[in-house]
């Protein structure tokens, strides 16, 4: 396929791509909302029934917010750190805003707190404590996580970065909560270092995986095709605009297991167009100076996640068997054993025009050259295959800047 032939199809398949609304996010993710009534395959991944009663009283009246900075904000929705005046419990509350872009999008939130509901037995995800209604925000009061998120561990340095203990222990919690939603047929979509907190930063805690915005649900014989995600962590079959499965999630874990063992982020470019290069290449080295002293087992578990075919992927529970992680497993804490339960019934920050224009151009651009050098590997010194963080120009998902 050519350039411009890729180009006419993303534009063609925008409609499709695209969600209704804006998912917000505690950590800075980012959606466009689409004057477009949304597309029957995205209503049919969305959870649209909820059991947890909706308040209409007085958010104030039962919670105090504590004065102070602001535990994340996006374009549509803001988290704030609570007290319930009754019991005197400390609560996080995520204020999202129903009308975005004059559209109403109460659906989507209700599919975040069905999401959470179905994730309720499980220990490694954010619980969620009571949900209020005004006319214009829905409020989700969640478990407060005082360590915060594991970026700051993942970027630091020294004595206050991870150890390759610390790193197994979180990752074997990861993947406890990740194969608990794949067996619920839920895929979290946007899995990385900003969605993944702590009970506590010292001693550390163990982890609860948040938001749950990007979240669908999956099942056999229904296709889901979308492009959402963060670019750094996203996975090849998002940008080839190929079936979403549970694989989806797993490519992810693999990204962030580097970050975390590395404090590296494996195929970051110099811009969001090398960035889509290197991922849809695998264009990863497992020879940076970083990984010398990893032995050959934590690098064997990166290698079984970053493949480009989903299915050639280890799963969640395969991953919790890997010796890597098996061998710390025996001598530490048991592992979560995962539980089923029964699905419930089916059924956020933007920028500017320009840029949204820019993926698809990029998007377009990138997936050409792919297909157009198949034949022709690009060496290490053509491409930059990993680097730091840049952390004040992070990326946001891909939605913000596809209309």
């Amino acid at each position: 396929m050519t350039l411009f032939e890729t180009l006419a199809t993303v534009v063609d398949r925008t409609d499709a791509m695209m969600p209704d609304c804006p998912r917000n996010s505690e950590t800075r993710t980012h959606q466009l909302c689409r004057g477009q009534p949304e597309s029957n395959q995205n209503r049919s991944a969305l959870l649209s029934e909820i059991k947890t009663p909706i308040k209409t009283e007085s958010f104030s009246d039962q919670y105090s917010l504590i004065p102070g900075k602001e535990l994340g904000r996006g374009k549509f929705a803001v988290v704030k750190k609570c007290v319930e005046k009754h019991t005197g419990k400390e609560y996080a509350a995520k204020f999202l805003r129903k009308r975005r872009k004059g559209q109403d999008c109460r659906l989507e939130i209700v599919h975040e707190i069905a999401a959470l509901e179905l994730a309720t037995t499980s220990s490694r995800v954010i619980s969620l404590h009571q949900v209020y209604e005004t006319a214009s925000e829905m409020i989700l009061v969640l478990e407060y996580a005082a360590g915060g998120e594991i970026f700051n561990q993942c970027v630091a340095e020294g004595d206050e970065a991870f150890t390759e203990g610390d790193v197994k222990r979180l990752m074997r919690q990861i993947l406890e909560g990740v194969a608990y939603l794949h067996d619920n047929n839920v895929v979290h979509l946007d899995l990385k270092p900003q969605n993944i907190l702590l009970t506590s930063d010292s001693p550390l805690g163990d982890i609860k995986i948040v938001d749950f915005g990007l979240s669908r649900m999956v099942r056999g014989g229904q296709e889901l095709r979308e492009i959402m995600g963060t670019p750094e962590y996203v996975a090849p079959e998002i940008l080839n605009y190929e079936p979403i499965s549970t694989a989806t999630d797993m490519w992810s874990i693999g990204v962030l297991a580097y970050v975390m063992l590395t404090g590296i982020s494996p195929f970051l470019g110099d811009d969001k167009q090398e960035t889509f290069l290197n991922i849809s290449q695998i264009n990863i080295s497992y020879t940076e100076e970083e990984l010398t002293g990893l032995g050959a087992s934590p690098i064997n578990f990166m290698k079984s996640l970053l493949l480009k075919d989903p299915q050639a992927r280890a799963t969640a529970h395969e991953c919790l068997n890997h010796p890597w992680l098996r061998a710390e497993s025996q001598e530490g804490e048991g592992l979560e054993t995962p539980h089923s339960v029964t699905p419930l019934p089916l059924g956020e920050e933007e920028e500017d025009d320009e840029e949204t224009e820019e993926l698809i151009v990029v998007a377009s651009f990138t997936l050409g050259q792919c297909r157009q050098s198949e034949e022709e590997s690009l060496t290490p010194d053509q491409k930059a295959v990993s680097k730091r963080f840049k952390f004040e120009e992070p990326f946001g998902p891909l939605q913000e800047i596809i209309y």
